[in-house]
């Protein structure tokens, strides 16, 4: 057994010792109090003492490091090589020694693996709590520290995946990074679905107004899925979850970084960067990106409008070239104010400029009895769109000397503005091979801003080893601001078209309030029931103009408002240990999925005919009633599995539809895409995740999804798809090659679907994808099968590993492709659009570091110390 123990411990620490280029270390702090008075006491003496053993076999004890505490008896041993085993050590004038043996691998908890690997490994700093000398001591426990990040790790509510090492998006975004994720589906157009539902996107465990474009790959930690989130978590975001993309930073003492540089296929590079560094009371860390993109998009449309006296078949194909660049900087420092409060201040600053341009080519046939008519337009779209995004936060923790006994506070604050503007030119035609006739020209400049705020505490007491309670409060609030003016050339002048020109001001306010308790029945049973309160709020103000009875245009302003005072949101998790490997969870959680702005915004775009959108400042928020059960069999430490079933049914489920209208300024009448509330959906299905190690050389990662769904609509003006099975799966190979070589492939496969309800529509303000605009969720449709391989090579050299070149291709065999047929009963339409297939992109990277606890001390800071710490070995560095 001892020797299994074993190989454990130098597997974590070679998983570690292979990332960094040397040996991990941790820390320890505490506070030395009078047993009787609990007041700190001052200058005790504090020796760690490694065991082990000389040439002839003794045992020895050595001291490696050492300190003096502080006047309120505070201590804290910085660099300490995790592998070994140590004595903690400390006496006191007038007081009786303290003498315990500590080592940061239990080897008890080794045999049995750890559940959260991943989250020990992000908290090597131990608070081992007030340590009382007296005669009765306080048992101080062993501290347990797992040094490794598995790719993949089970939590009560989530799972969290490490992609630090993840090849395929070097130099890419968080939306190439997810491609990679289990359960996580993209399409090529970067809409991310969760069980075919759009999740809820969290930066560091916050709402953000970024997008997952202007996330940097190179800056993303872990990912967490959570598919039925606590009451501890917002209530929003019921179709799917959470979302929570976990930014990196270290606390290790000494200094760490890394530089990067890329260039893809099309000559667009990028470049990039971070640092922390970590002494006495400061940790420092500062990140840096600069990216440029293009991106090549063709698609070809086939519609279908039928009237009652008359049809019309329409064909067009489109080709779409975006071009930008955009930037990302993030910096802050944690103050460790002692070693039970720690502040946090960090700022972010996001900047990006892109030019769409699409060339379409448009054929219609309109048929009526006795008449058959021709007509081909060809329209040039130059669009342009920038975008600004600053935020800051302020974050304290206070541990209070309880393990686990914690209060958290944090203020966040973003600000974003946009701007676009859109140029469309047409040129008119009899047919497809007759003599121009005319042209129009229009333009749409569009302006928005953004403001977000959240402000959130936390309290966290384990009330005994098995009982937890947790309690927050929270406020999020955002105000939003959008600006459409729409213009026509008219005798060589763009002029105003007020009817079709809008101003909107949007604000959302939620108030919340959350208890969570848990505990364990025996050894092997488990559960947790939370409550969280809401009161939501939000309305909205539309600037606007209306045509009059003698065709005279004036002013118009709609007001509308939405509240629910309070809303409760219960949630339960169990689990059942079944023995030492396997688990079994149930959970349940009641949840809302609130209308977006662009879902409320009712304002019309018409820069695209073929996909006019308009939101509905009517639609009520949906909620969601969702159950999940799953099993988890952890066979060893390379392989495990995860089975889940779940169930959502949801009221007022917000889903997109097609009705038609009439354009105010010629009479047309045009299809208009909205959202309206059904009177209900539901969605079941089963998943199954699983990694195994094939061989020591060979892991791999696979997903399947299997799941159906069902909206039902009262009004039988609207026609809904029916019910569909489908599945999804993803598979991902990671192949240690010779010669430092190491292989990622990856596919995935999606059969036909039923779109995902309530999609994302383009922007209003222009900053959507122009006459290239897609609808990616409709009761009205579905879309075709669809599957693509990835694949990314890796070559790592010098010292310690500490360079690499990464070579990644997207859509290797160009299979790639939305293929979307809608049906709304007086017009079909099928679409196929490309994007991007089959794209290289080379990337360098190389890592520098050095954990060394006493890096930048002066000196003459020894101070004290030297008295007791003489003859001791050197840490870190040497």
């Amino acid at each position: 057994m001892k020797y299994i123990t074993l190989g454990l411990l130098l597997f974590f620490t070679s998983v570690i010792y292979a990332q960094n280029g040397q040996m991990p270390t941790g820390s320890l702090y505490g506070k030395v109090v009078d047993s009787t008075t609990n007041k700190g006491i001052d200058a005790a003496t504090v020796q760690l003492l490694q065991v082990k053993k000389d040439s002839s076999g003794k045992t020895k004890e050595t001291v490696v490091t050492g300190m003096l505490t502080k006047a309120n008896g505070e201590f804290n041993l910085d660099g300490i090589p995790v592998m070994g085993r140590y004595i903690l050590e400390i006496s006191g004038i007038g007081h009786a020694s303290y003498r315990k043996p500590f080592q940061f691998f239990d080897p008890a908890k080794m045999q049995k693996g750890s559940k959260d690997m991943s989250s020990i490994m992000n908290n090597l700093d131990k608070d081992l709590g007030n340590i009382k000398l007296a005669i009765d001591n306080q048992t101080l426990s062993n501290v347990t520290v797992t040094a490794a990040k598995p790719a993949m790790t089970l939590g009560i509510d989530r799972k969290v995946y490490n992609v630090e090492n993840n090849l395929m998006a070097a130099g890419g975004t968080a939306t190439d990074l997810l491609k990679n994720i289990p359960a996580v589906n993209v399409d090529i157009d970067g809409n991310v679905s969760i069980r075919n539902a759009s999740p809820q996107l969290f930066v560091d465990g916050r709402p953000t107004t970024l997008t997952l474009d202007q996330i940097p790959s190179d800056q993303i930690e872990s990912i967490e899925v959570i598919t039925n989130p606590s009451a501890k978590y917002d209530a929003s975001g019921g179709n799917a979850g959470i979302l929570n993309i976990v930014l990196k930073k270290s606390k290790r003492a000494g200094y760490s970084g890394n530089v990067r540089a890329g260039i893809d296929q099309r000559g667009k590079w990028n470049l990039g960067g971070n640092i922390n560094i970590r002494q006495g009371k400061f940790n420092f860390f500062a990140n840096a990106n600069y990216n440029q993109r293009k991106s090549i998009s063709d698609g070809v449309t086939y519609r279908n409008t039928i009237g009652k006296d008359t049809s019309v078949h329409l064909l067009q194909n489109d080709h779409n070239v975006s071009n930008g660049e955009f930037m990302f900087g993030r910096a802050g420092f944690d103050y460790f104010f002692d070693n039970r409060n720690t502040f946090t201040l960090s700022g972010i600053g996001v900047k990006g400029n892109f030019n769409n341009n699409t060339l379409s080519n448009v054929l219609a046939d309109t048929v009526a009895q006795g008449f058959d008519a021709q007509s081909k337009t060809i329209r040039l779209s130059d669009n342009h769109f920038g975008f600004k995004n600053l935020g800051g936060s302020f974050g304290y923790v206070h541990n209070f000397p309880k393990s686990g006994h914690q209060l958290t506070a944090d203020v966040n604050y973003n600000k974003s503005n946009n701007s676009s503007t859109s140029n469309i030119s047409d040129q008119l035609f009899s047919n497809s091979a007759g003599q121009q006739t005319g042209s129009f020209q229009q333009q749409q400049l569009g302006s928005g801003n953004n403001e977000r705020m959240t402000a959130q505490t936390d309290y966290t007491n384990p009330l005994s080893d098995n009982s937890k309670l947790e309690a927050g409060l929270r406020l999020n609030q955002a105000k939003i601001t959008s600006v459409s003016d729409f213009y026509h050339l008219q005798n060589g002048t763009m002029v105003l078209q007020p009817l079709l020109s809008s101003q909107y001001n949007y604000k959302d306010q939620v108030l919340a309030a959350y208890g969570n308790f848990s505990s364990k029945i025996g050894s092997n049973f488990g559960y947790q029931a939370g409550l969280r309160v809401e009161s939501s709020n939000y309305d909205g103000t539309v600037h606007n103009s209306v045509k009059n009875n003698d065709g005279s245009i004036s002013p118009a302003s709609n007001s509308f408002n939405i509240k629910y005072p309070v809303s409760f949101f219960p949630s339960i998790f169990l689990s059942q240990k079944l023995n030492a490997t396997q688990d079994l969870q149930l959970n349940y959680s009641r949840r809302i999925n609130r209308p977006s702005f662009f879902q409320l915004f009712p304002y019309t775009d018409y820069s695209d005919p073929l996909n006019l959108s308009r939101g509905n400042p009517n639609l009520n928020p949906e909620f969601v009633n969702a159950f999940e059960l799953s099993y988890s069999n952890n066979f060893n430490k390379k392989n495990n599995l995860i089975l889940s079933a779940y169930y959502k049914h949801t009221t007022g489920l917000i889903t997109r539809y097609s009705f038609k209208d009439i354009n105010p300024l010629n009479g047309d009448s045009v299809i208009i895409n909205s959202f309206t509330n059904a009177n209900s959906s539901f969605v079941g299905g089963f998943e199954a995740i699983s990694k195994n190690s094939i061989t020591p050389w060979w892991d791999l990662t696979s997903n399947i999804n299997v799941y159906t769904s069902k909206i039902n609509v009262d009004d039988p003006s609207i026609l809904t798809s029916k019910q569909l099975y489908s599945w999804f799966g993803k598979i991902n190979n990671d192949i240690k090659l010779p010669k430092n070589f190491t292989l990622q492939l990856s596919g995935d496969y999606t059969s036909k679907t039923v779109l995902a309800p309530g999609g994302s529509a383009a922007s209003p303000s222009g900053g959507g994808r122009g006459f290239m605009g897609t609808v990616s969720g409709n009761a009205q449709g579905f879309s075709m099968p669809n599957y693509g391989v990835d694949a990314a090579l890796k070559y790592e050299f010098l010292k310690a590993k500490a360079a690499s070149i990464t070579l990644s291709v997207n859509d290797i065999f160009k299979t790639r492709k939305s293929d979307v047929y809608t049906d709304a009963g007086f017009y079909n339409q099928h679409q196929v659009r490309t994007r991007d297939q089959q794209f290289f992109r080379i990337n360098f990277a190389y890592r520098f570091g050095k954990f060394d606890a006493a890096l930048f001390k002066r000196k003459n800071a020894k101070g004290e110390q030297e008295s007791i710490q003489g003859g001791m070995q050197g840490m870190g560095g040497q």
